[in-house]
């Protein structure tokens, strides 16, 4: 199977759930500053999500180049990824709708935490398609740290999210903060 159609197609899909999130985004009415300080939970919400996408598009390119082949197992895995990625907009939305209230705080948690999730059958999949354990893509993720620190934050998050949603908000950003910085893993092992 040719990676080229699994990378445009989540491109494609990436590149839509970025426009459905930047549509969510109201023009305010009137000129001054004061229209637009209700809006910045909206905003602020989605900069955050905007920032996950990207991180999970950067790692998907990342990976998607480093393998040589794609199969099945790993064309399922993606669209188990896709699925969760793609309800960011909704949560995105309820999220800043609501100022960050408990439940649209957890359930934007919970979706960020099932993303987290998905990709490692994800990853998985293309590390045995690609030549299994001992493949350089297999040597290149290693332990994955970065992985299961954000699975306890996201958990941590939901957790707290009901009772004081902003510690929630903090520890969502500082997942994508440790994700935000780039990971060379790859391009030390793989792509000299």
């Amino acid at each position: 199977m040719e990676k080229g159609r699994l990378e445009a197609f989540s491109d494609g899909v990436l590149a839509i759930i970025l426009t459905i999130m930047v549509l969510e985004l109201k023009v305010p009415h009137g000129d001054g500053w004061q229209v637009l300080l209700p809006q910045w939970p909206v905003f602020l919400s989605y900069v955050l999500s905007f920032v996950y996408v990207g991180i999970y598009w950067n790692n998907h390119h990342h990976f998607l180049h480093a393998a040589e082949k794609v199969n099945g197992g790993v064309l399922w895995a993606n669209l188990h990824l896709l699925f969760w990625l793609s309800l960011m907009p909704v949560t995105t939305g309820w999220m800043g709708e609501n100022h960050f209230a408990q439940l649209p705080v957890a359930l934007y948690g919970f979706v960020l935490l099932m993303c987290a999730i998905a990709w490692q059958p994800f990853q998985r999949s293309l590390i045995a398609a690609n030549g299994g354990a001992s493949s350089l893509l297999a040597q290149a993720v290693g332990g994955d740290w970065k992985g299961w620190v954000s699975v306890a934050m996201y958990v941590c998050g939901i957790l707290l999210a009901f009772v004081t949603p902003w510690v929630s908000c903090v520890l969502y950003a500082t997942a994508a903060a440790i994700w935000f910085i780039p990971d060379r893993r790859i391009e030390s092992r793989i792509m000299k």
